[in-house]
């Protein structure tokens, strides 16, 4: 039956095979207890890859080679930030089942959606730059491979991994994903427990506060690689094409990955959505009148599964609550990362020569620390090279298709993004200095991303019931604020000879 033809009003019964699947499932929170909350954890560890890449190690070993524990807060309010914005992004994939830059692009006129997506593509070859070099360093490090090859291995390396999405689908590209997260992890923390971290003075750190000029260029490096602009269009994409499914199996009591298909393919033509479909549990209303889909423009076999205070709303609730879960630990995981970077660094770098570059403290913590320390820091830095050029690559697919509507392959995309990367690592730039401002230039674009998440995520007419209610907006607008005026100091201070100091 076609989208839209059977939706559930409060007063009717329910069709015997949704009454069935509603038997059957558990209600309520519970449901998102225990092993169901694991089974549905993932997209957010897929965007945390984000916040630990190659562009993070540069800043953070920066941070803390130059000025100790100074700068720990600003890793401490980022993090916490960015728990708030990654949520916003999934919590609007599962409630509109659209994707932020789908959204974007069709609230927009032509001319402004490419603007926009010119923007957005530039934060994301800013981002694959880093990671491309990151990699490579890391290469550098463990084998002793010239910087252009060793791009071109990781390069080769990503198409691999984005082969397994395109071929696989989402969850083994998660499981990969996770796996290299896990390297990551290990290979930043094992520093910090042989390193003799002045724990007073980081708990100083967390008072905030700056020292001189070069502190807040800093500080604004290392927001632009925690809160990434990308990460945010992502998530959005990643929760929404997870969960989808999770929600149509419920509707009809089982998984069905066509029945998905449909209702996606649905979502993007405008046709349904829950605000379309009335997600303002028990109105027995649209939250939005939403014109009727035309003859056979919807694949056969899709129903409504967005009911007038049916259990599908319950389901909804249940992946927002697990989404939660989601975010919280695999930011936690992302922030642990961070902040164990730059408290390695304060112990073990501050007033040694030479730590300016990855490198550089690479060697320096491999003589304060030993050799098995320094090959698992740089083991950890070649997956964060490999797994954030791989999701870098597959949101740079989500913002084009979205804002542009064209869809091009995830491993041609990966080759044409590859060149500018290959082209600074052959000229023989500084890696790390482009590694920071690559950074710098990230931060800059976090605000045309988080604005209309912010606005999206409050529209009572998109999202129903579940919009943001005024304290989280509130919340949610201070965030914007604080993270808007660190970049017009940025640019102030970019103007004014601060990059030269």
């Amino acid at each position: 039956m076609a989208l839209g033809q059977r939706e559930q009003t409060p007063g009717r019964t329910a069709p015997d095979s949704l009454r069935a699947a509603r038997a059957g499932a558990p209600r309520g929170p519970r449901s998102a207890r225990g092993p169901r909350i694991l089974f549905l954890l993932g997209p957010a560890f897929v965007a945390a890859i984000a916040y630990v890449d190659p562009g993070n190690v540069a800043a953070n070993l920066t941070a803390g080679a130059r000025y100790g524990y100074l700068l720990v807060w600003v890793l401490v309010a980022a993090n916490g930030m960015a728990m708030i914005i990654q949520y916003q992004s999934a919590k609007l994939g599962i409630v509109t089942g659209r994707s932020l830059p789908e959204l974007l692009g069709g609230r927009m006129h032509t001319a402004s959606r490419r603007a926009f997506w010119v923007q957005a593509e530039l934060v994301a070859a800013a981002t694959d730059l880093a990671e491309v070099i990151g990699g490579a360093i890391a290469l550098q490090l463990l084998f002793g491979l010239p910087l252009l090859l060793g791009g071109v291995i990781v390069g080769v390396i990503s198409m691999i991994i984005l082969a397994v999405q395109s071929q696989r689908g989402q969850r083994p590209f998660e499981t990969v994903i996770m796996t290299l997260l896990a390297v990551i992890a290990v290979g930043f923390l094992a520093g910090l427990f042989v390193s003799p971290v002045d724990w007073g003075a980081a708990a100083g750190g967390l008072v905030p506060r700056f020292v001189g000029t070069d502190t807040v260029l800093l500080a604004a490096g290392m927001l632009g690689a925690t809160v990434m602009p990308h990460a945010i269009y992502l998530h959005s994409s990643l929760a929404r094409d997870r969960h989808v499914p999770t929600v149509v199996g419920e509707a009809h009591g089982r998984h069905d990955p066509s029945a998905a298909g449909s209702v996606r393919s649905a979502w993007a033509k405008g046709y349904a959505g829950v605000a379309g479909s009335a997600v303002v549990a028990g109105s027995g209303r649209s939250a939005v009148p939403h014109p009727a889909p035309p003859p056979n423009s919807v694949d056969p076999g899709a129903e409504t599964f967005i009911l007038h205070g049916g259990r599908e709303v319950s389901s909804i609730r249940r992946l927002l609550h697990a989404t939660k879960w989601d975010v919280a630990a695999a930011l936690v995981l992302a922030g642990a990362v961070n902040i164990s970077m730059l408290l390695t660094a304060a112990a073990n770098l501050g007033g040694v020569s030479g730590t300016d570059t990855i490198a550089g403290a690479h060697a320096a913590i491999t003589a304060a620390l030993g050799p098995v320390i320094g090959v698992i820091f740089a083991i950890g830095l070649l997956a964060s090279g490999l797994a954030s050029t791989s999701v870098g690559s597959y949101a740079g697919a989500t913002i084009m298709s979205g804002l542009l509507r064209v869809r091009i392959p995830l491993l041609l995309r990966r080759v044409v993004t590859l060149i500018p990367a290959l082209i600074i690592l052959g000229v023989g730039v500084n890696p790390t200095w482009a590694l920071v401002l690559s950074q710098v230039f990230l931060s800059l674009g976090i605000p045309f991303a988080l604005i209309p998440l912010i606005r999206l995520t409050g529209d009572r007419m998109l999202m129903g019931t579940f919009a943001n209610r005024i304290p989280l907006r509130i919340l949610c607008w201070v965030v914007a604020v604080l993270i808007v005026a660190l970049n017009v100091a940025l640019i102030a201070l970019t103007i004014g000879g601060g990059l030269g100091r």
